[in-house]
């Protein structure tokens, strides 16, 4: 298969600003594709090589592309540098240098996709002594065979800077379409993703096999799981109710990082909340599980804290970030000591334990974990009183916590689900002033006067599940430091797109798009009906849509979520309708 099959269809993506097309193109892509290629195409798709939870990475900076676009191309490294300073976009500099290059190409021959994912396998896989030059002599020689389209491409994709607005989402819709022949049977195809967290092996399986070959897929340790998410209620009541009355379980919510954490034998892999691998941050954590996990295979889930070592008292997510560090961990973890609460019991000892209800999985994972001061069951209790759920949470924020987490006793785990089976009930949601919500950034405004030359403002958006898209919210400009807005500016402007995204639904025109990469928490006075936002447009009111009012920037990037783990459209008008409900008591 050549690799301008590809090229041509990451063209029409890119262009394309709607979404039904952005799928119908992918469909028509992975169609073309020959089985044994299937799983390396999606990889490209998606801008990698393989599951982000193998932690593959090409590891290649900018000013490495530019030498080997000089390389290919014999043009002046000085002008190659020009063309950057002019377009802020080194695939579009390698397309325009690849069209201008005048030496002949009688030895170039047409690239193919085997050779360019080879290529990016053998350069994310080269270390040590050399690997410097020997990255600019591989992705130099790609550069040389490439086409000006091939060439924009292939350096997005080193860059990972592909930009084609191409969600995990999108691509199931596109596989259920192209091997199914029918969009309805993605649910299918998502169900083995995320117990497998790799759409390459869910393309081969039903490229290959159809839908049988999907229903194959299974729990395997070292492969992790996507993670179950909760919803969110503002008062112990509304938890109450929306769980229609029934004892339920209020757990303890850790203001931590969320683990996955996978046990074979001696050995011990922890993932993050977005599944990239961690262990590297926490050989404190794997000792524990190791020692205190009671089973040869385990697959558990829990909430790593920073701890003070003297008082045992939790401390904020800020400390527990200093472990986020590649160098002189063994400091850190004097440092910032560690305890892990774990909540949930996905597999052990060849027991599928998603398909049981929560009840069944924490009994389990009680009679597995060996308690001590450093490891733990999360503290719960089980009610279906509201004033019982609000003691819990005052005496969880007491001991260092966020709120709870409330859970429906008869519940399986819904892998990459966020359903009202767990909902979260925090401090911040209770006031009747001000909520938090986790937006991703689309777009931006330039600033002025102090600001000038930077963006002085953001247009956020929040997630709507069932549409696969963002919807706006509310225009930010508050609460950022000249410092925040320097970093975000060099964060963003390789995300930077020429129109709007195919999957944002906005009736504002910032001045600047970006791809939905980047979620930050911002805070509001209230949540307020709005003509100019399209969150839960006609929802409330016809021909208007929910906003936040006096938004603000309270100085969080979470980096520890996906653009799709932001806080939803439901959620949104859940929080609106509350605010009604309180404003009428």
């Amino acid at each position: 298969m050549l690799y301008s099959v590809i090229a041509d269809a990451y063209e029409k993506m890119e262009a394309t600003t709607k979404r039904l097309e952005l799928t119908d193109i992918l469909a028509d892509l992975l169609k073309k594709t020959p089985k044994e290629l299937i799983d390396k195409v999606v990889y490209l798709i998606q801008g990698k090589l393989c599951p982000d939870y193998l932690g593959v990475e090409i590891g290649v900076g900018e000013k490495l592309v530019m030498r080997a676009i000089s390389m290919a191309t014999g043009m002046p490294a000085g002008e190659v540098e020009r063309l950057f300073s002019e377009f802020g976009d080194l695939g579009e500099v390698a397309a325009r240098s690849i069209a201008k290059k005048t030496q002949a190409t009688l030895f170039s021959e047409p690239l193919t996709v085997k050779r360019v994912y080879d290529t990016l396998w053998k350069m994310a896989h080269t270390s040590g002594s050399g690997s410097i030059d020997a990255k600019l002599k591989l992705l130099s020689s790609l550069l040389h065979d490439a086409s000006p389209k091939e060439a924009k491409y292939i350096v997005r994709t080193v860059l990972a800077q592909l930009r084609l607005g191409v969600a995990d989402y999108t691509i199931l819709d596109a596989l259920a379409i192209a091997f199914t022949g029918k969009k309805e049977n993605r649910p299918i195809l998502e169900r083995a993703y995320n117990l497998s967290s790799d759409l390459g092996a869910v393309a081969k399986a039903v490229s290959q096999g159809g839908l049988e070959g999907v229903a194959k897929f299974g729990i395997e340790v070292v492969r992790p799981i996507r993670p179950m998410l909760a919803e969110r209620l503002p008062s112990a009541e509304e938890v109450v109710e929306k769980l229609e009355g029934k004892p339920a379980a209020a757990e303890y919510k850790l203001d931590g990082e969320r683990v996955q954490a996978h046990k074979a034998k001696d050995e011990v892999t922890l993932f993050s909340r977005r599944l990239e691998n961690i262990s590297h941050h926490y050989p404190d954590t794997i000792e524990l599980i190791k020692r205190h996990v009671k089973a040869e295979e385990a697959i558990v889930e829990g909430e790593i804290v920073a701890i003070n070592e003297d008082s045992g008292e939790y401390l904020p997510f800020q400390e527990l970030m200093h472990r986020r560090r590649k160098y002189k961990i063994d400091e850190a973890m004097k440092k910032y000591p560690i305890a892990i609460n774990l909540f949930d019991l996905l597999y052990a000892d060849g027991k599928d334990y998603t398909v049981e209800p929560y009840r069944v999985r924490r009994e389990a994972l009680e009679r597995i974990v060996e308690s001590t001061e450093r490891i733990r069951p999360v503290p719960r209790i089980i009610t279906n009183d509201p004033e019982e759920i609000e003691k819990y949470m005052e005496q969880a924020i007491a001991d260092g916590c966020e709120g709870l987490v409330v859970k429906d006793m008869e519940s399986p785990y819904r892998a990459g689900a966020r359903e009202w089976a767990w909902i979260k009930l925090k401090r911040e949601y209770r006031s009747e002033l001000m909520d938090t919500i986790d937006a991703v950034i689309v777009g931006a405004f330039y600033g002025k006067g102090r600001r000038a030359g930077r963006y002085g403002a953001f247009l956020l958006a929040v997630y709507d599940k069932d549409k696969d898209e963002f919807k706006t919210i509310c225009k930010v400009g508050t609460g950022f430091t000249d410092e925040d807005l320097e970093n975000f500016y060099k964060l963003l402007e390789p995300h930077k797109l020429e129109h709007k995204p195919p999957r944002v639904d906005s009736k504002m025109e910032p001045d600047v798009w970006f791809e939905p990469k980047f979620v930050i928490e911002v805070i509001g006075a209230e949540i307020t009906l709005s003509p100019i936002h399209t969150c839960a447009s006609g929802v409330i009111r016809e021909g208007s849509g929910l906003a936040l009012r006096f938004p603000k920037y309270i100085g969080r990037l979470r980096t520890d979520k996906a653009p799709e783990d932001a806080t939803t459209v439901k959620e949104v008008v859940e929080m609106y309708r509350s605010q009604l409900r309180k404003i009428v008591e």
